[in-house]
């Protein structure tokens, strides 16, 4: 290369499969109970930028984006009024909450209601009662998602465009895919029931959420255009995809292409689409829909980096795809994982990162020595 890249040309060409002059170092990150035990290992509390401080701790020495006047552009697509936030009851070792979406499930105590609204942290539930159930239920939740309400997009949307415009960071639009949004409003086993019982009624769902989102993109594309659109589904389980390859070309495969048709036709080149577990299944769907990036290429569900890459060639980009389980047991283990992936990196159109959030069983030390042999693999050191 002939000149130092910015971030954002490092995202987008690493994933379009053109040459960079390093790769982005992103290691992952750790949700709320893995950097409580990382303050404990020394990592101080008062640093903002965790995979900056692990880099320089593990040696790192390359100038870091800063980003100067960053600015975001949120496009906010969740359900507006949201449902009550509440307790209905306090048992011994967990509460039966409902959370913002409509959903009635049961958490531990250590949780309030407010870690369900984000990805504070892991939380494990039990789901109890889901928002629709019934036609009427789903009169009610279609009035919540009006696509032209003001406050879907910032107050200075303007503003923000403008500087966006010459923006050296990498943006990126997120949004609920098909199939995670109908199992958020009918609960997963109801909405495969409903898939087979009812195929229409889940078809007029699907189109509701398929122009939804179309008309929130087309509404914020009016004064940005973002490097990638990613949308999550998380439709899969260890061994096979949720659904059955048939299934989801009938039910999911419509709505992917028309938001691609979309997304291109704004001249936005990356469309990804999240999914954990075993993704071996969906790719070739997701490529056929349009979609050419994934991740988070969870290892422990048997996703290999190394064949999808040989397999799928340039049709499809990766990032994630270390296995947070070798970063846990580090040494000799973590030395062998990067090693794995090494001729994914070198085919390109791979940005390695942990396949999941980092999980509190990574220590400190053995994050910052994942970073070290990350930044080497990366051209960071």
């Amino acid at each position: 290369m002939t000149h130092a890249m910015t971030q954002r040309e490092r995202y987008v060409n690493a994933l379009l499969y053109k040459e960079t002059d390093v790769l982005p170092l992103t290691p992952g990150g750790g949700r709320k109970s893995t950097r409580e035990a990382w303050y404990g290992q020394g990592l101080p509390r008062n640093v903002r930028d965790i995979t900056e401080y692990a880099y320089r701790s593990a040696g790192g020495t390359r100038e870091w984006p800063r980003h100067n006047g960053y600015t975001d552009f949120p496009v906010l697509e969740r359900m507006m009024p949201m449902f009550e936030e509440k307790v209905i009851e306090v048992k011994e070792d967990s509460h039966i909450v409902q959370d913002w979406k409509g959903n009635i499930c049961e958490i531990g105590k250590e949780f309030d209601v407010s870690y369900l609204r984000n990805a504070v942290d892991f939380v494990t539930r039990r789901w109890i009662k889901c928002p629709v159930e019934n036609r009427a239920d789903w009169e009610d939740m279609k009035r919540r998602y009006n696509p032209d309400d003001p406050a879907r997009l910032p107050a200075d949307a303007a503003a923000r465009a403008d500087k966006l415009l010459s923006r050296d960071w990498f943006l990126e639009f997120h949004f609920s895919g098909p199939f995670w949004q109908l199992r958020e409003w009918l609960g997963f086993e109801n909405l495969c029931m409903t898939m087979a019982n009812d195929p229409d009624f889940v078809h007029e769902m699907l189109f509701f959420w398929q122009e939804y989102i179309v008309q929130l993109m087309e509404n914020a594309f009016r004064y940005v255009t973002p490097d990638s659109v990613h949308i999550s589904e998380d439709m899969a389980y260890k061994s096979y995809s949720m659904i059955s390859p048939e299934m989801t070309r009938e039910f999911l495969m419509p709505v992917w292409r028309r938001w691609g048709e979309v997304i291109r036709a704004h001249g936005i080149k990356l469309f990804a689409c999240d999914s954990d577990g075993f993704i071996g299944e969906l790719l070739p769907l997701w490529i056929e829909a349009g979609i050419n990036v994934c991740d988070p290429i969870e290892v422990a569900a048997g996703n290999d980096i190394v064949a999808f890459s040989k397999r799928f060639g340039k049709n499809m980009a990766y990032r994630g795809g270390v296995d947070k389980r070798a970063m846990a047991k580090g040494g000799r283990v973590i030395e062998a994982e990067m090693e794995r992936i090494a001729p994914a990196i070198a085919n390109g159109g791979f940005i390695p990162s942990c396949d999941h959030g980092v999980p509190p069983d990574v220590s400190w030390p053995d994050f910052v020595n994942y970073t070290k042999l990350l930044a080497h693999k990366t051209g960071w050191m």
